[in-house]
């Protein structure tokens, strides 16, 4: 190292040892104290601001089925990451400066973005993380311990198959698109933008959980879903930028804008603006939205689109572990009622003040969390019967669940799917063309996987001997969106009268006296081993670590 590039070293060391002290005294408050937080976190990255600069986007447009080799992406190692550069990529950004540019300009508002709006209270605490150093299934990631705002976010996809094709829609047959196709490209964006803004709004939700966390097994799984979705959101702007030019740019700036549950600029999807005040309701939203989210993920990776499909696939891979938080956060909470109601010779789940006496959720207020998660991500299906999923199908842009696996032309012009509807008063199954009612397959392939899943919590129960069984509620109930949206049904689907519905609905869904009961108990535990009295341990440790690992090092 030369003496100039010493002394800019040992500046930038000095500047951001002066920034941390500066957050740390006191004397800096609210976004003075986040600026200069960042400003230091950014400075040991080697990551000061710098000025933003106006980027002239690739407008070419290409037409679906255009075979071009000028439209190939360069070779490159696809399977291992490069960690050259301040993106972490398989991408190639080394070579396409332009696309590499313009994202290490987005870099600072995301930054400022996570620390803001990221997980509360535990930026400067060492967690035990892992990050992908590979898109190969074999072994595509490493565990060590990181600072959050350090985590090396990255733009990873699935190797690229050769001579791919089009596997659905008019354009069926065709070879897959490298490059957006011209009459495509407001449909696409629209879906990428929309997927995309999913992302950062979960990480928003949950960002006052950390001080709750009933263990630092729980801490750190928490922390991982956060970063994971702060890197597909990653995923989503690297798209917009590379693909969209300037309006792709302008959308990218858009997703850092909103935030979940403003009034002024909220998240797009209804459910992302929801909080979650407490653990039960974060495992139900890993469960139950994030199955929404491989849904939509696999769906979107059946796309003609080549760079987007390669980008859901591997974004499926970091998915499967945000929905075992969910499923196994919840199967341990029912575990730990189940075990106490029986070493204090409880028999009766509804006999709630005595279970809730115990220090653990009663199972009827869990099956009531459960009504509330899995409504709310029906919604996110959108309307049964739709135009739009039906033109994204046609465009080869959007497909079905498992496309590829499906025994049929996959063309659906002529084909039939059983919808639910409302008609003269009763709820009954209507034949309507497949293609408009993809939403309504789509939601009934989540509706059994989500079957699946509580058949799993049930097991837990049948194991210990209680005599109670946790169920979907009927798809009519509770809904904002869609066919029953003007209607009242019970979790059974009987239709009843708006009066029924305000008599019985608290004992459907959770009261306040019931969220008041379970933020009661969320009391952190920090040490390392220990557990929250309402939730039991889990069966193996994250990385096969051993019971007493300490997977957050909070002091550090």
């Amino acid at each position: 190292m030369g003496e100039a590039s010493g002394r800019s070293a040992a500046t930038s060391f000095y500047l951001f040892l002066l920034g941390r002290k500066l957050f740390a005294s006191g004397k800096l408050a609210g976004k003075e104290a986040v600026a200069a937080k960042t400003f230091a976190i950014r400075l040991r990255l080697g990551r000061a601001p710098k000025r933003r600069r106006a980027m002239h986007g690739d407008h070419r447009l290409r037409r679906p089925g255009h075979d071009n080799k000028q439209d190939q992406e360069p070779p490159m190692d696809i399977v291992n990451v490069d960690y050259s550069t301040k993106i972490p990529n398989n991408v190639g950004l080394t070579e396409d400066r332009r696309i590499l540019r313009a994202l290490e300009s987005w870099h600072p508002g995301y930054l400022d973005w996570w620390m803001d709006m990221g997980p509360e209270g535990f930026q400067e605490s060492l967690v035990y993380l892992r990050t992908a150093v590979s898109v190969d299934p074999k072994g595509w990631a490493k565990f060590d311990y990181v600072r959050m705002p350090e985590y090396r976010w990255g733009i990873l996809l699935a190797p690229q198959e050769e001579q791919r094709k089009v596997n659905f829609g008019q354009h069926l047959g065709d070879p897959a698109w490298q490059e957006v196709p011209g009459e495509y490209r407001a449909m696409l964006r629209r879906l990428i933008v929309i997927q995309g803004d999913t992302e950062p709004a979960s990480v928003e939700q949950q960002r006052h959980l950390g001080a709750t966390a009933p263990s630092l097994y729980d801490m750190r799984n928490l922390f991982q879903v956060n970063v994971e979705e702060g890197r597909h959101l990653w995923a989503m702007v690297y798209l917009l930028h590379k693909y969209f030019g300037r309006d792709g740019r302008d959308e990218a700036e858009e997703l850092l804008r909103r935030r979940s549950g403003s009034e002024d600029a909220p998240r797009m999807l209804g459910a992302f603006n929801e909080a979650t005040p407490d653990w039960l309701s974060f495992f139900m939203f890993t469960f139950f939205t994030d199955r929404d989210g491989k849904m939509q993920l696999e769906s979107l990776a059946q796309s003609g689109f080549d760079p987007l499909s390669r980008t859901c696939r591997f974004m499926l891979t970091e998915e499967a572990h945000h929905m075992f938080v969910g499923e196994t956060g919840v199967g341990r909470t029912v575990q730990r009622t189940c075990e106490a109601m029986k070493q204090a010779g409880i028999s009766d789940p509804y006999d709630i003040e005595k279970v809730r006496s115990l220090g653990v959720i009663d199972l009827p207020t869990i099956q009531k969390k459960l009504n509330l998660h899995y409504t709310l991500s029906l919604d996110l299906f959108g309307s049964e019967v739709s135009t739009n999923a039906a033109n994204a199908y046609n465009a080869g842009l959007k497909g079905r669940f498992m496309e590829t696996k499906i025994a049929d032309d996959h063309r659906l012009e002529s084909a039939t799917y059983p919808v639910l509807k409302f008609v003269d008063g009763v709820i009954k199954r209507v034949d309507e063309p497949a293609l408009t009612a993809l939403n309504m397959r789509l939601r009934d392939d989540y509706t059994d996987d989500c079957a699946r899943g509580v058949d799993r919590w049930n097991k837990i129960i049948d194991k210990v001997g209680i005599q109670f069984r946790l169920e979907l509620p009927h798809v009519a109930f509770h809904r904002q969106i869609g066919e029953f949206r003007d209607i009242h049904a019970t979790p059974k689907g009987i239709v009843i009268d708006e009066a029924t519905w305000r008599r019985e609905k608290d004992n459907w869904l959770p009261s306040k006296a019931d969220g008041d009961f379970i933020v009661e108990l969320m009391k952190p535990e920090v040490e390392s081993g220990k557990y929250a009295n309402w939730i039991a341990p889990p069966k193996i440790g994250i990385d096969n670590k051993p019971g007493d690992f300490e997977y957050v090092k909070i002091a550090a």
